[in-house]
């Protein structure tokens, strides 16, 4: 079995994240879905769980940051082109989202954008040049 990933995200409305993720491209799972939690499925191995903030409270006693206006991680994820880039950049703000909270990246061989949810949450979908990945970190830094 490969390995999965479940990112878990504390949001405020329920209902609206779940119409966010369905609108760029994630599948909800019912029987992993319920009025605290629901289960969102990108591929085989990306999950992320969506928690009412009062069902977040319950697995840890950290305090919960405002992704709105703190930043504890940046989600990447790859997509197959630079226009899929694009398509689910543009798919999130026409869904409620946050375009562009971190700069464009175009370095040729690698493209990336990001957006935020509307809890603030920052994606960073990003592509890569399958030739310069193989080669390495030397013939990325020369295509710079």
């Amino acid at each position: 079995m490969s390995q999965m990933i479940f990112i878990n995200l504390p949001v405020a409305d329920l209902d609206r994240a779940k119409r966010f993720y369905e609108a760029i491209g994630f599948r909800n799972e019912p029987r992993f879905t319920n009025d605290k939690a629901a289960a969102m499925t990108l591929s085989e191995t990306i999950h992320v769980m969506l928690l009412t903030h009062e069902f977040w409270a319950t697995f840890t006693d950290r305090r919960r940051v405002d992704a709105r206006t703190e930043a504890q991680v940046l989600l990447c994820i790859s997509r197959d082109s630079a226009a899929a880039v694009d398509a689910i950049t543009e798919a999130a703000g026409e869904a409620g989202g946050t375009l562009d909270p971190t700069p464009k990246q175009d370095h040729g061989f690698m493209y990336g954008r990001s957006f935020a949810d509307p809890d603030g949450h920052i994606w960073e979908p990003m592509w890569m040049s399958a030739e310069a990945a193989a080669e390495g970190p030397a013939a990325m830094s020369e295509a710079d």
